[in-house]
């Protein structure tokens, strides 16, 4: 048995270290990005992405988040790449065609005239599989061109291996997101700071990039994200409960609040409705949820970027390549002050 008793860190166990700025305004902040990809591709955009869950990576959301230009990568299957694409090709660009680990034959039939989306995003529980370092070796042959997304992955050995497949970015994050329940029912995972930080410094060796998977609770923790290296942060839980997210509008507490249906890919509602129910050799690894109803993600949107402006007006960054290189983190043991938290109106 191994024990690694170096302390790890989550989003709030950190903070930002503030320092002496130049900037005036948080609008002189710039938070488009312009990265280039080993695939030959250039992006041009703001690196945040909508999780490809059911409940969040809908058409309606791209076609949201695009006006920000952020990424929405779209819930699995072929055919609904193809559909918004051919719909809105000038917003192809702010999408992912996302895969899973289904039989292989079946993925490339659905994709057969798909050609070299912008974003490829294969999407499994466990990337540390051999299988599935094979599948997207067959995935990069087939996209050549396209930016390759493969995960998900908390270690600089996974890193490694998905770089070899022919990843052009790593997602990393395993247990951390607010839908799912791994660490619970299997025992496994990694605090996310610090697997953002370990597996952002082996990426940058590679020269390939992470994107931050799971573990945003608060506006801040994208800016955290950015300032342990992440490319890109993906999120599901802070993108859920609008109306884009094209579920159902509950009425719970006796008509007296409105919510919304959200599940983890994993949970007993996905197996459901996708995999003809919850096999018996496995458990349900993620929650099924009612969450507040909060309206037009457009609002939701100008919190996360207006916190990012903030956070980069606070260390003197004028864009995120500067929230890198000037932000520092600070070891905490609190880092909100609660008190009041349930009396908000």
């Amino acid at each position: 048995m191994i024990v690694n008793y170096e302390p790890k860190l989550d989003y709030s166990d950190a903070l930002i270290v503030p320092r002496l700025s130049d900037v005036k305004s948080r609008k002189e902040v710039n938070l488009e990005v312009g990265t280039h990809f080993n695939c030959g591709s250039m992006w041009t955009g703001v690196p945040i992405m909508a999780a490809n869950m059911s409940t969040v990576g809908t058409h309606e959301m791209a076609l949201v988040l695009s006006e920000y230009k952020m990424v929405t990568c779209l819930k699995k299957g072929g055919e609904y790449y193809v559909t918004f694409a051919t719909s809105y090709p000038d917003k192809e660009k702010y999408v992912s065609l996302t895969l899973g680990l289904d039989p292989e034959s079946k993925l490339f039939v659905d994709t057969a005239t798909i050609n070299d989306p912008t974003f490829v995003c294969v999407d499994v529980a466990n990337g540390y599989m051999t299988e599935f370092h094979n599948f997207v070796k067959k995935v990069r042959q087939k996209w050549p061109k396209s930016i390759l997304i493969a995960g998900n992955i908390v270690t600089p050995e996974g890193v490694v291996a998905l770089s070899n497949a022919g990843a052009d970015l790593v997602k990393v994050g395993i247990g951390s997101g607010s839908m799912c329940l791994t660490r619970r029912v299997a025992g496994v995972g990694y605090p996310q700071l610090s697997a953002v930080i370990e597996c952002a410094e082996t990426a940058a060796a590679l020269g390939i990039g992470i994107v931050s998977d799971g573990g945003i609770v608060h506006p801040g923790d994208f800016a955290k994200s950015f300032v342990a290296g992440a490319a890109f942060v993906m999120a599901g839980g802070a993108f859920a409960g609008h109306d884009e997210c094209g579920g159902e509008i509950r009425h719970s507490n006796n008509n007296a609040s409105l919510t919304m249906l959200h599940y983890g890919m994993s949970s007993k509602t996905a197996n459901e409705r996708y995999n003809g129910g919850l096999k018996d050799y496995r458990a349900s690894e993620g929650r099924t949820v009612e969450v507040p109803y909060r309206g037009s993600v457009h609002h939701t949107v100008q919190e996360i970027l207006g916190g990012l402006r903030s956070a980069c007006s606070y260390v003197g960054a004028f864009n995120l390549h500067d929230l890198y290189s000037r932000g520092t983190m600070v070891k905490v043991n609190r880092t909100i002050n609660n008190i009041f938290e349930n009396h908000e109106i």
